[in-house]
Parts: C-alpha cells; structure tokens; sequence
C-alpha cells in the first residue's frame, strides 16, 4: 500500500511574536495513524503530504505513529499572506504547535529538500520537543560567514536570474510565472535522476544556468517521467487551487533564518540523526554532508546510490528500509 489516508484539518495555537503579540491561529491539513512513537515528515518544495505516500504506511507497519502535513502555505493547508510568516520560527513552530494538537510530547522529525531545513532546525529551536532527526538529501549546514543569498550572488556573478533561489526573491515574479502552468513544473522537473556527468554536462551547455523554474518551456527533458499520470494530476490539481506562492515564500527568509539564528548549523546536535544522501542529486549532493560528523553527536551516514532529488519516490524501497531499520534500532 503507498497511499496516505484521508487528511483531515487541524488547528493549531496562535503563533506568538517576540513581543508576545499573537497571529491569527491557522490549520494544517494532516494525515496520521498508526501507534509507536511518532515520526513526522516533512516534505519539500515543489512538494506536498503527498510526496511522503509511500512511507506512510511501511513507518506504521513497523511500529511507528507517521504524521505527514501538508505545511504551512502548500495544498490543504492555510497560507498567510505575510513572507515573514513563512520563516524557520514559524515552521518549527507550526511543529510543536501539531504535536500539541495531536497531545504528543516528542517526535522523530524526518525531512527532505526545504524540510531538510526545517527538520535540522527543530534540535536547536525545540530541543525539549525532538526525538531524533533524519535528514533525506539535505544535511545539517555548518553556519555561512555571510548571507545565503549574499553567498549565492558571488557564486552567480551577480545575475539573479542564473540561481533560482536568487531569482525566487522577489515577490511575485516566480509565482507568477509558475501558476501559469503547474503541469509544466512537474512534467520537466519530477523525473528520475540521471547521472551526475548528464547533468554537469548539460548546465555546462546553458552557461551554468541553475534556474530551470524561469525556462521550464524551453527545458530538455531529462530522464524517465517518474509519475504515473494519476500522480502527476494530484500535484497540478492541487498548486492549481494554492499556487507557488506559499512554497516559494520559504526561500524568501533565507536571510531572515541566518540573521536571527545564528545557531542554527553552530550548535552541535546532541539527539540521534540519521542522513540519508542520494548519489546523484546535484544540488544536494553527499559531499554536503561529509563534515556533518563534527556537528552532530550520534549520527549515521547512509547513500541511496543511482538516486536524485526525488529519493521518497525514485527509490522508496530502499529509503523505507533504511528509515525503518534506524527506527526501529533507536526508537522501537
């Protein structure tokens, strides 16, 4: 089985300013079930609950209570319409606020792609609320010497347009170019992987162009469709009705995360991790991950080879059985 079963809406506490002034509460659209300790995924951009369908029900056959959101600003969920109501205060936040709802004490907090971040967060935000973390694709980040975007910037030579974390800054450019055409994202860009010789080859060819979200109609297509059809209409119907602009606020408080957190990627987590890398994600690739050792106390490395970014759906037997085996060996 590797569906999710029926979300339903859950209210979480009003999120409190530094000032002690709150925000109006808002609803995460959740699927749960099971009974063990509990493990929450947290998904990526351009992604959903969805995207984790088919560790859902392995986690709950091995013993485990799997808690799968659709996070703030995605599919089912509430949307704010501040950008920085989309920062790591109030995604981690969000966290602790549906372990509350759910009248759970701690969780193992599992994240891939932009949940990589905010699962690598929750040890050092909420540590009191943590069980352990396991990171799929991204590592935990030592802390830059300057700004994300600052950094991203020299890399691209001052073209903003070459980087598309550069290029998703500005409010609403990305998001109107992307609800134009949600099949389209997902079409060119939710493929299985190819080698990573393929892919330096071909952003050799495009100058260094790492910004396939501007170009997606004139974008090659690169290894096999990785949805079925039925998949792929789930994600266009749903970035149908809530467009990208939740997702791609997330990017926009880059800068705003490493100004007010400093600790984050400094301190050293002290709960149990587990990194899962994939071979051949370019933009997460394992080296990233290779100083993690000196940032976490009790940490396990593992490679999917021949896996890209997607790894929860390219290769779900071999995440599933490395996630559970971990599980079980330090929560069962």
């Amino acid at each position: 089985m590797s569906e999710l079963p029926p979300a339903r809406h859950i209210e979480l506490a009003p999120f409190t300013d530094s000032e002690g002034n709150p925000e109006p509460p808002i609803s995460l659209s959740v699927h749960e079930g099971g009974e063990g300790p509990a493990v929450v995924l947290c998904h990526g951009f351009p992604e959903l609950a969805y995207s984790w369908r088919k560790q859902y029900q392995p986690l709950v056959d091995a013993g485990f209570r799997a808690i799968v959101p659709d996070q703030r600003g995605y599919g089912l969920s509430d949307s704010p319409p501040e950008i920085h109501q989309f920062d790591i205060d109030h995604l981690t936040t969000d966290l602790v606020h549906l372990l509350d709802a759910l009248e759970i004490e701690k969780a193992v907090f599992v994240g891939h792609d932009w949940g990589g971040f905010v699962a690598w967060a929750m040890p050092v935000l909420h540590p009191d609320r943590t069980a352990g973390v396991i990171g799929v694709n991204t590592p935990y980040l030592a802390r830059t010497p300057i700004s994300p975007t600052q950094a991203l910037s020299f890399a691209a030579g001052g073209d903003s347009e070459k980087i598309y974390i550069l290029w998703f800054q500005e409010p609403g450019v990305a998001e109107g170019v992307l609800d134009q055409n949600p099949r389209l994202v997902f079409e060119k860009l939710m493929r299985r992987s190819v080698s990573l010789e393929e892919m330096q080859a071909r952003i050799a060819e495009s100058g260094g162009d790492m910004n396939p979200f501007m170009r997606l109609d004139s974008l090659p297509e690169q290894g096999a469709a990785l949805l079925s059809e039925e998949e792929l209409a789930f994600y266009i119907e749903a970035f149908s009705k809530s467009g990208f602009r939740g997702g791609v606020s997330w990017y926009r408080n880059f800068d705003r995360n490493w100004s007010q957190h400093p600790e984050i990627g400094d301190q050293k987590i002290e709960q149990p991790a587990l990194m899962v890398t994939a071979e051949w994600d370019l933009v997460l690739s394992p080296a990233m991950a290779a100083d993690m050792p000196s940032r976490c106390s009790d940490l396990e490395i593992q490679m999917i080879e021949e896996c890209g970014h997607w790894t929860q759906q390219e290769k779900p037997d071999e995440l599933n059985r490395i996630m559970v085996d971990w599980l079980q060996k330090r929560f069962g």
